[in-house]
């Protein structure tokens, strides 16, 4: 499974199939933000981060222009990164609490993180277009991840919608009609070789975050209810 991941990865790596995207990401690669310009930016698909055996899976939205599409790791250096990985060590499920570069030494513990988009997409917002388009790829991890897949967050309704398709055709059982988003909703869906359960959460975007709506004590509640159906052990803070 550990090759068959990272043989994905560097597929998605590769891919050119969205012609928006591709030279959207490749023009903020050029141009840079003035904090970054000592930086040489990643400019590709992000692909997913954490260990091949997961338990416990958490989808994003996208990657963000000036973080994970500058340092090719998902949620690693911006603001929604901040927010994320702070909450995943204080309840033990990092090795640290900031991600900085892809190679500053952050380890996940029973966790991956991927995103329904790959590519950093203008205002943060892919076209339904492009999401279905990269459907696939996230499929594809989905059905490598099966054998040790116990539960998944996904943060936002646009990973939500994107993620219940993928999940059924990756084999899991979708009801219909679909469930909707909810902030702390948790769904259990049949398949093999066990049941999925699946939770929603607000994306930590800076939005939901700087207003309140999101919490790192909503957050750090959603992430230990998902720890503990996907059979991993966490902390309190």
């Amino acid at each position: 499974m550990d090759s068959g991941l990272a043989e994905l990865d560097t597929r998605i790596i590769g891919c050119r199939a969205c012609p928006r995207l591709v030279e959207w990401r490749e023009e903020v690669a050029r141009t840079k933000r003035a904090a970054f310009a000592e930086w040489t930016y990643w400019g590709r698909p992000v692909p997913g981060f954490g260990p091949a055996d997961a338990s416990l899976l958490i989808v994003g939205l996208a990657p963000a222009a000036h973080g994970a599409n500058r340092t090719g790791r998902m949620f690693t250096g911006d603001r929604s990164g901040d927010v994320l990985y702070a909450a995943l060590h204080d309840v033990g499920l990092a090795s640290r609490a900031t991600a900085v570069r892809a190679d500053d030494g952050l380890e996940l513990y029973g966790v991956r993180i991927t995103s329904p988009v790959h590519c950093a997409p203008p205002e943060n917002k892919p076209t339904p277009g492009e999401r279905d388009t990269c459907r696939p790829w996230l499929v594809s991890e989905l059905e490598l991840m099966r054998p040790t897949l116990r539960a998944v967050v996904v943060l936002g309704a646009f990973g939500w919608q994107a993620v219940l398709p993928a999940l059924a055709g990756a084999g899991w059982d979708v009801p219909r009609p679909r469930p909707a988003f909810a902030h702390g909703g948790r769904v259990t869906l049949d398949g093999r070789p066990r049941p999925l359960d699946l939770f929603g959460c607000f994306h930590v975007s800076q939005r939901n975050t700087f207003t309140g709506r999101l919490t790192p004590a909503m957050l750090r509640d959603v992430l230990r209810t998902a720890a503990g159906a996907a059979g991993l052990t966490t902390r309190e803070r």
